[in-house]
């Protein structure tokens, strides 16, 4: 190996694999294969855009070199955020959670092929993470610690297979970062899966919180319920878990981590512990749900975060009829259990049963899931399942809410011969949904959402705000309305809702970072507008508005030439682009002067 040919170097190594491969494999070859193909296209991407290059990438396995080691760290976190997402909007056995480990060390060149201890301790340090996770070496975490947005679990000295000596185990905590959003094109976006967030909103007004600021309350993460029922009953069981996050988040004095946050540990061994360090939260609700025929057996246990101390457990064994009961017995529970305060209407509004119908219930719970696959024929079956809904239910307004989601998703992606018509009707549903019941949270984002569009700021703020006093917990209604309020004139605001969105949510996605970016340039503070954006290019390098805002950033913090890089940058990512698309966006930004100002500094900076 050490002949002439080959070269020693110090080097960055990323290693990663898939947890359970075999089993999946065993379970279905052809689509864990293609599910394996979709992850590697993402890492292959991702290493090239943080100047890494793969190596190797044989079976489930990868392996990628990088001269920085920030580089290799950065990119795992981006490796695992994107992953996340994607995993998020997959079908469950289509989710694929890679271990990957990072290590600074010496390297044997030969060729492309590299070999060494430098390799090898990477390959344990990924042995050692979690499914989604990370682990880093002492030698990459000394060079790292301060010059990454992350943060660290010191796991201590770990004796590990073929090397001489321990090696120092730091663990990357995820959840402390971000999502990507596969729609990277505009301002602001519509929740990804809004109706499984609020779908059974129908709350008292408590007073209101939209000023950004989020108290020190009891906090609570509801973990994915475990399905006991079989593949096909996935479904039901994060039904069942999204309609108890959905109960605590109407509750004003009780803060609820979001479920696109939550269900990041999906499949997956927690340590409860763990997640109330990764979330910041005091109380770790978990549990399963078995159905047969027409019965339910539900467990909970609510747990102490910091000791992982049970508070305290029940089984339910019930009619499919009682669901809700459940639930309401379950929220009571956690209520008395964290002494959480309620507001005047609260303690009667929090537990109403829309879907007394156990095939409304189910129809539901179906559409739900298959609407937040994000594929054309998932939202067409979801359109009939809340069909079901209207059928079984007419008195309900949650199959005419889900309707309008199915309408909306269609004309967003481009699924409708028309979409003009398919946005119309999606509006439309909304309004019938609130004709039954106003207190809907979701309608309401919706409606904000599609008054934004047509350029009735106003309106759309008015919406937005009625969505968050309705579910004060509801992580990406606030964002949206914090979208409303950076474009209408109101920056200094949006920016205090979407930080308290990215509280409620902490596995938030990069169009928040994109709304904090263009608030931040419009009130002036340069220093936070760039950080945002740049954060959002962790996520997605692609991100052209986010590039865009760093570029103007930078120039307006005297760094030209770097704005003057980052719009070239800009430019060879997508030759394509053109500033109109970008002022095409802007359009509803009611403070033309700003956007006069942002247009042109990055006309200067030679975007065309």
């Amino acid at each position: 190996m050490e002949g002439e040919s080959a070269k020693r170097r110090l080097a960055a190594i990323l290693c990663g694999d898939v947890q359970g491969y075999s089993r999946m494999m065993g379970a279905d070859e052809q689509a864990t294969l293609r599910a394996l193909k979709g992850c590697h296209e993402v890492m292959r991407r991702v290493v090239a855009a943080h100047r890494g290059r793969v190596v190797n990438a044989p079976g489930d396995s990868v392996l990628a070199e990088f001269a920085s080691i920030v580089d290799a760290v950065s990119c795992a976190a981006a490796i695992q955020s994107e992953l996340g997402s994607r995993n998020a909007a997959a079908a469950p056995e289509a989710r694929m959670a890679f271990r990957l480990g990072v290590n600074l060390g010496d390297v044997l060149v030969d060729g492309e092929a590299i070999y060494g201890d430098g390799v090898n301790v990477a390959a344990r340090l990924e042995s050692l993470a979690e499914g989604g996770g990370i682990c880093i070496s002492g030698s990459a975490y000394e060079q790292v610690v301060g010059k990454v947005k992350l943060e660290f679990d010191d796991l201590g000295e770990k004796s590990v297979k073929n090397i001489a000596r321990p090696v120092r185990v730091y663990r990357v905590r995820m959840a402390a970062r971000l999502g990507t959003d596969p729609e990277s094109s505009r301002l602001g976006s519509v929740p990804e899966s809004s109706p499984a967030a609020t779908r059974r909103s129908s709350g008292s007004v408590p007073e209101s919180r939209s000023s950004g600021s989020v108290p020190e309350l009891p906090a609570i993460a509801v973990l994915p319920f475990a399905n006991m029922s079989g593949e096909a009953e996935e479904y039901f069981s994060d039904g069942i878990t999204e309609d108890i996050i959905t109960d605590l988040s109407k509750l004003s004095g009780l803060l609820v981590i979001a479920r696109n946050s939550t269900f990041t540990y999906k499949g997956r061994a927690v340590d409860v512990r763990e997640v109330g360090r990764s979330f910041g939260v005091s109380h770790v609700l978990e549990g399963s749900v078995r159905r047969a025929g027409g019965r339910v057996r539900i467990t909970a246990q609510l747990l102490e975060a910091k000791s992982g101390h049970h508070v305290w457990a029940e089984r339910y064994d019930r009619e499919l009829a009682d669901v809700f009961a459940i639930q309401d017995e379950i929220t009571h529970k956690i209520v008395a259990a964290l002494d959480v305060k309620l507001l005047r209407g609260e303690q009667a509004s929090a537990w109403r049963h829309l879907l007394p119908d156990p095939q409304a219930l189910d129809a539901w719970y179906r559409g739900v899931d298959a609407l937040n696959r994000l594929q054309r024929e998932a939202n067409e079956e979801a359109a009939r399942a809340f069909a079901e809904v209207i059928r079984a239910a007419p008195g309900s307004p949650l199959g005419h809410l889900g309707m309008a989601w199915t309408q909306l998703s269609a004309y967003r992606y481009g699924w409708s011969a028309s979409p003009a018509k398919a946005l119309e009707e999606s509006a439309a549903l909304a309004r019938e949904a609130l004709r039954l019941d106003e207190r809907c949270a979701d309608a309401h984002a919706l409606l904000g959402f599609y008054h934004l569009l047509c350029g009735r700021n106003q309106d759309a703020i008015a919406a937005g705000e009625r969505s968050v006093e309705l579910n004060p917990n509801h992580a990406d209604n606030i964002a949206n309305f914090g979208c409303s309020c950076a474009v209408s004139g109101r920056p200094a605001e949006a920016i205090g809702l979407m930080r308290r969105a990215m509280r409620l949510s902490p596995m938030y996605p990069a169009w928040y970072l994109n709304i904090l970016a263009f608030a931040a340039y419009a009130v002036g503070d340069y220093e936070q507008a760039e950080t945002a954006a740049r954060q959002g290019l962790e996520r997605d390098p692609a991100y052209a508005d986010c590039r865009a805002i760093a570029a103007a950033a930078c120039h307006a913090l005297g760094r030209s030439d770097e704005a003057r890089r980052e719009a070239a940058e800009l430019v060879r990512r997508d030759p394509t682009y053109r500033l109109a698309t970008l002022e095409g966006r802007l359009a509803i930004v009611t403070d033309r002067a700003l956007v006069e100002r942002l247009l042109g500094v990055c006309r200067e900076l030679g975007l065309q």
